[in-house]
């Protein structure tokens, strides 16, 4: 069984529920590039709520652009406002510590490429999940795709309420819990765990 995904700038719960249910993930590496959407952007869990951390990036509407295209807007300083949100969001979870080395250096290096970048980041998820999976890059573009198609996840725009288990939280006891956060909301707060519980939630119908 295999799934077909956007790689995303730390990608939320529902796309790891998504790949965790599988073997095989296929990454989309030939569609055009889109505004907001996850493809740029990571939702995390701030003192005031939902924080969105976007990555700025080189793009203009006039043309269309494969998603592989997207270049960084490296000139702006987001890497370490990103960084320093991390840090001021999860620095008391109970695992933030366990996994701030292996996160530093990602914003430390001007990476080029917006996809490349996401490459990495799920790269490092995956092996701190101690994921089992095969990554696979699609070899063409294709509008209706295979069953297990998940592109639709990649819609920032689009809500939908997967209702997933609650876990704790790190500033729960001010806004509740928020659903579909990055993964890394759940890695900081669950550590070792947090795989049992992607592979314990099941998606809504998309």
């Amino acid at each position: 069984m295999s799934v077909l995904i956007h790689p995303s700038y730390f990608p939320n719960i529902a796309s790891c529920v998504g790949m965790a249910d599988d073997k095989t993930v296929i990454l989309e590496a030939h569609d055009n590039y889109q505004k907001q959407t996850y493809r740029n952007r990571s939702t995390i869990y701030g003192a005031n709520g939902k924080l969105t951390l976007t990555v700025p990036v080189i793009f203009t509407q006039m043309h269309r652009q494969l998603y592989k295209d997207i270049k960084i807007a490296n000139d702006e300083n987001w890497q370490s406002l990103h960084w320093k949100s991390l840090q001021s969001a999860y620095r008391t979870s109970p695992f933030f510590e366990h996994y701030e080395e292996d996160l530093i250096p990602l914003f430390q290096k001007n990476y080029q490429y917006l996809f490349d970048l996401n490459l990495k980041c799920l790269s490092l998820i995956s092996d701190w999940l101690q994921w089992e999976l095969i990554f696979e890059e699609s070899t063409h573009f294709e509008k209706d795709a295979i069953s297990g198609d998940l592109r639709s996840l990649i819609e920032a725009r689009k809500t939908i309420e997967h209702n997933f288990k609650p876990y704790t939280q790190v500033f729960s006891y001010k806004h509740g819990f928020i659903q579909n956060l990055s993964v890394l909301d759940l890695i900081f707060n669950e550590g070792p765990n947090a795989l049992n519980y992607l592979e314990g939630q099941t998606l809504k119908s998309i």
